[in-house]
């Protein structure tokens, strides 16, 4: 690695395991002594205030705050998860994340979906399963991504192949 930071934004519909990955990844990295940070942007914008606000402007402020803390203490590499729908939410990260921003489109089918959906015990899955089915028929996000990976087979196998494309693999602190 150069110094500069680098960042992955993995992406897809609710419940393709976009956050199952970035643990993942952050696991695999944090093996190889990497200064990373693995960040859920859905936890930077879970609040209640004022109905006409903007989630995603209040996402973007929070995730901001975050690399630059980040940053300040050595961080060179980001692992974002975010259900990313459109090209000015990927414009936003992009001007919040550092140094180049690839995006990784996660895919799951329907039906591996609507499993892993039904077996979280949080009542709000149930509403994530109606976002995921119109996400998946608007075809919302699509053609945003520098790669699409089929989440099939395990997570270290995918963790392994994301680090090889990324060229993450051999860092090291």
């Amino acid at each position: 690695m150069d110094g500069r930071p680098r960042s992955l934004l993995i992406t897809g519909i609710y419940g393709t395991g976009k956050s199952t990955l970035a643990a993942q990844l952050a696991d695999d990295l944090e093996r190889r002594g990497a200064a990373y940070a693995a960040i859920d942007v859905d936890w930077l914008g879970w609040f209640v205030g004022q109905p006409e606000a903007d989630w995603s402007s209040v996402k973007l402020d929070n995730l901001a705050a975050v690399v630059r803390n980040y940053l300040a203490v050595g961080v060179e590499l980001f692992v974002v998860a975010w259900t990313t729908r459109t090209r000015a939410e990927l414009d936003g990260l992009r001007r919040v994340l550092p140094g180049p921003l690839r995006v990784l489109r996660l895919t799951a089918p329907i039906e591996v979906i609507e499993e892993r959906l039904a077996r979280d015990v949080a009542a709000g899955r149930q509403d994530d399963l109606r976002v995921a089915r119109q996400d998946l028929a608007a075809r919302a996000g699509e053609g945003l991504e520098d790669m699409r990976l089929a989440n099939e087979g395990s997570m270290a196998e995918l963790s392994l192949y994301v680090l090889d494309w990324l060229g993450w693999r051999g860092v090291s602190g």
